[in-house]
């Protein structure tokens, strides 16, 4: 389902986020790795997304995204890197709330494994009641009408305003108006 979704929306962070979260679970290390760092490059430098406007009632945050990717590190024996990583975390991080960050830092220094980030658990995409019904498909033209004309020997196939213009063209005979 992530696959089609990221598909569909290659630009999705919290889709890349939620998918490593799924491959860490799987024992894909690799690809966890490589899926945090897409949703880390899709947060844009921004220090985090709020999706509430799409639906889904979560912030995601550039720092627990990078703690993630320490975690897929860890995971992979890439401890120097998961240390980088961790300190590149802390700077992502709100002042005065770096607690979790520096238990992270001495995890990592003793060798032990970190456990991932994710989306809370029964936390879904529910779109709006509105955006939903725009999905619906609607009918701007309108069903077509056969139209003829009155003009004998009108053979012009077009819209109005392009048609040539022929002096006395345009006067229909007696009998057409009958």
């Amino acid at each position: 389902a992530f696959n089609k979704t990221l598909a569909k929306d290659n630009s999705l962070a919290v889709g890349f986020f939620q998918r490593g979260f799924v491959h860490l679970q799987l024992e894909m290390y690799e690809e966890a790795l490589s899926d945090y760092h897409m949703a880390f490059s899709h947060l844009r430098k921004n220090p985090f997304i709020d999706y509430k406007q799409l639906g889904l009632r979560y912030i995601l945050y550039a720092w627990e995204v990078l703690y993630s990717t320490a975690a897929a590190q860890c995971q992979l024996q890439q401890w120097q890197e998961a240390r980088v990583t961790l300190d590149k975390a802390v700077v992502w991080r709100p002042e005065g709330r770096s607690a979790i960050l520096d238990m992270a830092l001495e995890q990592v220094q003793d060798g032990l494994f970190l456990e991932p980030m994710q989306v809370p658990l029964g936390e879904f995409f529910r779109p709006r009641k509105k955006e939903v019904e725009q999905l619906d498909s609607k009918d701007f033209l309108g069903k077509p009408k056969v139209i003829s004309s009155i003009i004998p020997n009108d053979e012009y196939i077009g819209f109005e305003p392009l048609r040539p213009q022929k002096q006395g063209f345009y006067e229909p005979s007696a009998d057409a108006l009958r």
